[in-house]
């Protein structure tokens, strides 16, 4: 490197003849000033074009949602009183029933924790995936009435299980106040 150098030095004048075209300072200046130009304008751009992909992701990911959840509340909202008014009656009656008890359920004290709250609901709800089942059946084979009288069957069963529940947390809570009433009074 330093026998370059040494070259170069000595021949400087060799080197320093050429000088660039007339103007040739104000076309690089300009050309600098455009270049700089479009890096300004560049950023917007692709911050837009960002945005507009965002906007149809959410709104494609929006209408899926949407779509799938029309479609799964139309399959779930096929029951037997819909189909049959005779039955609309009794569904009801037993819906209600069923609305009455997880209140009761969920304004009862269980004695230890709410870890037996959580696994009765989770048992209750799985009775009702069995109904689901009876749904998609009887959407399927709307005149069959072996479907209907299952369905019949649940809600009873359902009813009975859920009557059983609280009778025995009614019993619970009962001696649970005479436990703490005898403690009170033996004090």
């Amino acid at each position: 490197m330093d026998h370059l150098e040494k070259r170069i030095r000595e021949n400087r004048e060799l080197f320093d003849v050429a000088e660039p075209a007339e103007g040739h300072f104000e076309r690089f200046s300009n050309k600098l000033q455009t270049l700089h130009q479009k890096n300004k304008r560049v950023p917007w751009l692709t911050y837009l074009k960002v945005a507009s992909i965002a906007v149809l992701v959410v709104l494609s990911t929006l209408w899926t949602y949407d779509y799938f959840m029309n479609r799964l509340a139309t399959e779930q909202a096929i029951s037997l009183g819909n189909l049959y008014p005779e039955y609309r009656e009794a569904e009801m009656y037993y819906t209600s029933m069923f609305n009455e008890g997880y209140n009761e359920i969920d304004h009862c004290t269980f004695p230890e924790d709410s870890l037996q709250k959580k696994i009765l609901i989770k048992e209750l709800s799985d009775m009702d995936s069995i109904f689901i089942n009876l749904q998609k059946d009887i959407k399927l084979n709307p005149t069959d009435e072996r479907v209907m009288n299952a369905m019949i069957e649940h809600y009873e069963r359902k009813l009975e299980v859920m009557n059983q529940i609280l009778d025995q947390l009614k019993q619970l809570n009962n001696q649970e106040l005479n436990n703490k009433n005898n403690e009170t009074t033996n004090i």
